[in-house]
């Protein structure tokens, strides 16, 4: 079993009170095991594909592979945040972001492509598919969003674990990395002349990522004619 690190306890489960806060930290540190266990299945998959596409048709999918789980204090913020009971049934019941995967890729059908071959294989189920590509939200944020279960096998049982995918491309990535940092800095009075902006570049980011895609589309066209 991992051990904690004491230094580290007091900041992770900030904010919770329990009965027996040596049971309730183990708890939280087994999830979080079952949980790092489940991004490492789909990142493994990931690349497994990215690497089957460079040796086959020489060429990558994905530009890279980012994966996170989520702390103790996140998981219990959340938590409070949904009115929710704090424990870790809660949380595995309540919550499909405690481990997040985000993959980057190059291309927009590249988004697409990954997402069907990923989801197509016979121990991963869709929970939840939401596009914000087809459909942006208000303010332009683009991206495939896949909550999704894939088994963990432990040394007596098998665990179906909840994952959240994200799939976008490089330029949506870096809109999206610039909104969060921008959001957290907006003061009231800026708000919505910076809102609005961002909408108008995030608009500009898309129609960039469609040019990209028909160069590349016209690109592998032509070298395919030659041949």
């Amino acid at each position: 079993m991992k051990k904690v690190d004491s230094l580290k306890v007091p900041y992770l489960f900030d904010g919770l009170k329990p009965d027996n806060e040596a049971n309730a930290i183990t708890s939280f540190t087994v999830t979080e095991n079952l949980y790092s266990s489940a991004a490492r299945e789909i990142k493994t998959k990931l690349e497994n594909l990215n690497d089957e596409f460079k040796h086959v048709k020489d060429r990558n999918p994905i530009h890279y592979i980012k994966s996170r789980i989520k702390t103790p204090k996140s998981i219990i913020d959340k938590l409070n945040r949904l009115g929710c009971e704090v424990s870790v049934e809660s949380a595995r019941k309540n919550l499909t972001d405690i481990a997040g995967i985000r993959v980057i890729c190059s291309y927009i059908d590249d988004i697409y492509l990954i997402a069907k071959l990923l989801t197509s294989q016979d121990d991963i189920k869709v929970i939840r598919t939401s596009d914000y590509i087809k459909n942006p939200k208000p303010n332009g944020y683009r991206s495939l969003h896949l909550i999704v279960t894939v088994p963990v096998f432990l040394s007596d049982s098998k665990e179906l674990v909840k994952v959240e995918i994200q799939v976008r491309t490089i330029a949506m990535d870096f809109w999206a990395s610039l909104d969060h940092e921008l959001s957290f800095k907006l003061t009231d009075k800026k708000i919505e002349a910076v809102t609005l902006e961002l909408k108008e570049c995030a608009d500009i980011i898309s129609d960039i990522d469609k040019r990209m895609q028909n160069l590349y589309n016209n690109t592998l066209f032509s070298e395919k004619s030659k041949k």
